[in-house]
């Protein structure tokens, strides 16, 4: 397919990127057990780490909430990053060099090198105004600040600068640092004039904006001087780097909170989420210099992981099948424009939406300075459903004191009762919109039901055409060549952990998986239904296809495990993942491949067994009589014990 990066390039970054190393910017990693790590999930909330990493095979799994991948899996799950990007920035990490399939389009989009000197001159900037702030001329700069109830620890975390007012001052410090004019410019730190270039921000304090894996692609700046012509808020342009309707200001702090609790709050400013962090509110983030768009949602969707089907249903505790998406927004007409653009959003989540306004229209940030830290975590857990606040945003613009105006609400509010995606709830909006206007149930259940057969006047959720899968499908999140898995599949029963024979079956895919080497080459004898457990069966079905231990022996462990996903089934490449990662009880390196060779030999001879008790039930089964048939079962028998014996001789 075009545009895609080339497979033998996406196997390189994969055996190239150490997961150990990835996983341990994000999660403190121990040792537990030869070759195995372990530590607490960074993808949900416990006390006792059950989050297994295996270097040696190049994945993980986590055995609480059963999160599992390779190295590339994880960088998209914790970054929120597509399976394109997490290559692209694992490559840059390892330093391959990725190569495009012909008639790509839109990657890569720099040459090489290109984007890693821009980034580092946004790296430098965003020192360079971080280390202006404390300067003597970036008085009023701090001021801001400390009006806003911001010190200087807080200025740190959010690197917040300040640029100074000269026409040059920036250029001078990246030029001493060996960059071109022409970098400076691709920048965007950069303006090009009549006679020259010249800093783009000079007089502002300024806020780094960051993208998912923390690099700083651009600035927002707020004007502090009266003499400042230029617009209140300035940002970077739209550069290679820099896309407005892509960009989040504060994603970078808030995504592993965001992946986390499935939570994410949409404010209106930068100080908005500064206040919102320091309140307590770590998932806040916001839009720069543009209103919340599709390409927005598509960054959310991904750092919620919300693919589930039933989304957006809310629960008896409150919460909701497949996260939160919460937008503050002020009380006044532009925050109620707001609202409804973002409620135009809505149909792209799977998550359900829902808008906090303080009672008295105030921001997050004036809200944590009037009243404190308490109220903005209020205001947060106090949000409404953002389509009941649109319904009522409509039904305002009405006389309700008339006959007319009721009857033009109710056609207004029909179409937004038929967009409530959880079809249960729209009767009860039904009676609550009447309650709202004051007109008959009846009346409103009408005109929804009219509204509801007219396409144009229907929303996503119930158009044929409309962005939800059908009933009973599951999406696939992040589905990529050689990356992604689907979010939910069907799951295999799990067996009895009480059960010896499933235990030892367990372990001795275990062994195989991740000690080819050390196993017998007597297991790949074994027949399709050696193992009595069915989802171990699976398990062994997709190693036999892969070629068995005789292939396992010839390649990496990382090689052999992908080898073995590459055959197995959704459902059964889930249960392959835990494997490879999981513990055997044997902890001396020095004994590992005695205790692996035991141990496959002893599941081999209960097969052998269990072949020898169906062979045995035959013969009696037979009539002596048939001569030709009971000699024949009898040699089978006598086959298989003579070949359990040589097992058992070996040994």
């Amino acid at each position: 397919m075009a545009g895609l990066i080339r497979r033998e390039d996406v196997d390189q970054v994969r055996e190239r990127a150490r997961i150990d190393e990835i996983v341990s910017a994000h999660v403190t990693l121990k040792p537990a057990g030869v070759g195995a790590l372990v530590g607490l999930c960074p993808f949900h909330d416990e006390r006792s780490p059950s989050f297994n990493v295996r270097p040696s095979v190049g994945r993980y799994h986590c055995f609480g909430c059963g999160e599992g991948g390779d190295v590339i899996e994880f960088v998209m799950k914790m970054d929120g990053l597509s399976f394109t990007e997490a290559i692209e920035y694992l490559a840059g990490k390892t330093g391959v060099q990725l190569r495009y399939e012909e008639g790509g389009n839109a990657r890569p989009r720099e040459e090489p090198g290109k984007r890693q000197r821009l980034l580092e001159a946004h790296r430098v900037a965003a020192d360079f105004y971080a280390e202006q702030l404390m300067g003597p001329d970036a008085t009023a700069a701090r001021t801001f600040l400390a009006e806003r109830s911001f010190d200087r620890s807080d200025a740190e975390l959010f690197g917040v600068g300040f640029a100074p007012k000269g026409w040059d001052s920036l250029q001078r410090h990246l030029q001493g640092r060996g960059f071109t004019q022409a970098e400076l410019v691709a920048s965007g730190l950069m303006s090009q004039g009549q006679r020259g270039i010249y800093d783009r921000f000079r007089g502002r304090v300024m806020w780094p904006i960051r993208d998912v894996t923390g690099a700083v692609i651009g600035f927002g700046a707020r004007r502090l001087f009266e003499d400042d012509q230029g617009p209140k808020y300035l940002n970077t342009p739209e550069t290679s780097l820099y896309k407005k309707s892509h960009v989040l200001y504060g994603i970078d702090l808030a995504k592993r909170e965001i992946a986390k609790g499935k939570r994410v709050v949409v404010v209106e400013g930068y100080t908005d989420v500064m206040a919102a962090h320091l309140s307590g509110v770590t998932t806040a983030v916001a839009t720069c210099g543009t209103a919340f768009g599709g390409d927005h949602a598509k960054v959310v969707r991904r750092l919620l992981g919300d693919t589930t089907a039933g989304g957006g249903m809310q629960l008896a505790s409150g919460g909701t099948v497949g996260g939160e998406i919460i937008f503050t927004f002020d009380g006044d007409a532009a925050g109620q424009k707001a609202a409804e653009r973002a409620y135009g959003e809505d149909q792209r989540f799977f998550a359900q939406t829902y808008v906090a306004v303080a009672d008295d229209g105030m921001d997050p940030c004036d809200l944590r300075m009037a009243k404190g830290p308490e109220a903005v975590r209020a205001l947060v857990d106090g949000r409404k459903p953002l389509f009941a606040f649109v319904i009522q945003a409509k039904i305002r613009q009405f006389d309700l004191n008339t006959v007319e105006g009721r009857v033009l609400a109710v056609r207004a509010a029909a179409p937004e009762i038929v967009g409530i995606r959880d079809r249960s709830q729209r009767d009860g909006y039904v009676r609550q919109v009447a309650g709202w206007i004051g007109t008959e149930v009846d009346e409103v259940r009408r005109e929804v039901a009219r509204a509801a057969s007219t396409p144009a006047q229907r929303r996503p959720a119930d158009r044929p055409d409309g962005a939800r899968p059908p009933s009973g499908v599951t999406p696939v999140a992040g589905a990529a060549p050689g990356g992604g898995r689907p979010a939910q599949v069907a799951q295999l029963p799990a067996p009895d952990p009480r059960d010896p024979v499933a235990r030892d079956e367990r372990l001795a895919l275990v062994a195989v998986l991740q000690y080819p080497q050390h196993v017998p080459a007597s297991f790949d004898e074994l027949a399709e239904d050696a193992f009595a457990v069915p989802a171990w069966r699976a398990v062994h079905a997709a190693i036999r296809a892969a070629g068995g231990v005789a292939v396992g022996r010839e390649q990496s462990a990382a090689q052999w495990v992908s080898a073995v996903l590459e055959r197995a089934p959704e459902s059964v490449a889930i249960v392959v993942t835990q494997l490879s990662v999981a513990s055997l009880p044997e902890d001396r390196e020095a004994a590992v491949a005695a205790f692996v060779e035991g141990l496959v030999r002893r599941v081999v001879d209960l097969g052998l067994k269990r072949r020898i008790d169906d062979a045995r039930s035959r013969l009696q089964r037979l009539d002596p009589s048939d001569e030709s048939a009971y000699n024949a079962a009898f040699a089978e028998l006598l086959a298989i014990e003579s070949e359990r014996r040589a097992l058992r001789e070996s040994a």
